[in-house]
């Protein structure tokens, strides 16, 4: 790559797409189907293990250090969720690797002279020797690199511990095996990378190993995949703590618009019920009106009743004691007319006629006194 490309390659990294105002580089954006999730991540397995002995060759999705960047500014304001396919394509990338190495493994069982269960113990403990030199030692070219001499002469003290317990390893080992089947090449295959490696392979071959591109590349796949699980995790965690949170707030305001809507029905219903209540007792007043009313009108109606009869009583017993009265009156003049009848012919004429006189002016007086009271009888009804 020519030093104008590598500069417009980091260019692309800083600043994005839009740095030159080129148009023509944004007919496809980051969020696009077609642009690899992984490689936005920096954890696609065809950039990570691209120069090695497992090379994938170029990724059937877009690869842009532009949309990279792109992806990291608009992620600080926006959760894209990218992590997710990321981690499903990487989970089916490591499910391939782990396929693979059982495949040599059962090859190797298959090819390999037949040992006891204490021998490949034995066997097994010194090639866990080699994988820890080997580390330690990729380490310690590590710390070279940065400058850190201090820390790197303490991994070397590390490593010359474990070459001494290898040595016992090997011993053991040798100790166990006869000499024609210990100089076979025991071989194993990686847990990591699934690469062979050899029982009695030098401390250089180990080193160049696990500080290889292929193992770290790897190691690097594999810790992005942890990381991812609980980044998702965390987010998934998230998002169901938001979405529960909506939902009972949801629930929340349903409940308050449940109680608002049953308060002002309440209240509806109240009023209705103070206004039907204002209403029977007004009818309850008016009637009570009208019933006093009703019963002073009769209570007037009987005392006027009550009087009329009074009045009619009194002139009825006033008229029959005048009737009584008048009829014993008549008999008694009767009687007496009766009496001087008898004694008028006893008497001589004159005192007849005297008495005739005095008869007849009595009798006047009577039907006079009987007109006069007919007179105030009927006043009186009246």
């Amino acid at each position: 790559m020519s030093a104008q490309a590598q500069m417009r390659a980091m260019l692309d990294q800083l600043m994005g797409t839009s740095r030159d105002g080129d148009t023509t580089r944004q007919r496809i954006k980051f969020s696009d189907d077609r642009v690899c999730k992984s490689h936005l991540l920096n954890c696609c397995p065809h950039d990570v293990l691209s120069g090695t002995r497992m090379d994938l060759g170029e990724c059937l999705k877009v690869h842009d250090l532009a949309l990279r960047a792109d992806y990291e500014i608009a992620s600080k304001d926006q959760d894209f969720f990218f992590e997710l396919d990321a981690m499903d394509h990487l989970q089916s990338f490591i499910a391939d690797c782990d396929r693979r190495t059982e495949v040599a493994k059962k090859r190797l069982a298959e090819t390999q002279e037949e040992i006891s269960a204490e021998v490949a113990a034995k066997a097994e403990r010194v090639h866990e020797l080699n994988e820890e030199i080997g580390k330690l030692l990729a380490k310690v070219e590590q710390l070279g690199a940065e400058g850190n001499v201090e820390e790197s002469q303490k991994v070397m003290d590390e490593v010359e511990k474990a070459r001494a317990k290898k040595r016992e390893a090997e011993e053991v080992y040798r100790n166990s095996m006869p000499a024609s089947s210990f100089q076979q090449q025991k071989l194993r295959v990686c847990e990591v990378c699934s690469a062979y490696l050899g029982l009695h392979d030098n401390d250089r071959r180990l080193a160049d190993h696990f500080g290889g591109k292929l193992h770290l590349g790897f190691i690097e796949i594999r810790e992005k995949l942890e990381e991812l699980k609980r980044v998702v995790a965390e987010k998934q965690e998230k998002r169901n703590q938001e979405r529960l949170k909506r939902r009972e707030e949801r629930e929340r305001e349903e409940r308050e618009k449940l109680r608002r809507s049953r308060s002002r029905e309440h209240r509806r219903h109240r009023s209705r019920s103070m206004s039907r209540e204002r209403k029977r007792r007004t009818r309850s007043k008016s009637r009570e009106k009208r019933h006093r009313h009703r019963s002073r009108s009769s209570s007037r109606s009987r005392s006027r009743s009550h009087q009329r009869s009074g009045h009619s009583s009194r002139d009825r017993s006033r008229e029959r004691s005048r009737r009584r009265s008048s009829k014993e009156r008549f008999r008694d003049q009767d009687l007496a007319s009766r009496d001087r009848d008898r004694s008028s012919r006893d008497r001589s004429p004159r005192d007849r006629d005297r008495k005739d006189k005095k008869r007849s002016y009595e009798s006047a007086n009577g039907r006079s006194e009987d007109r006069r009271s007919s007179e105030e009888r009927e006043a009186g009804e009246i």
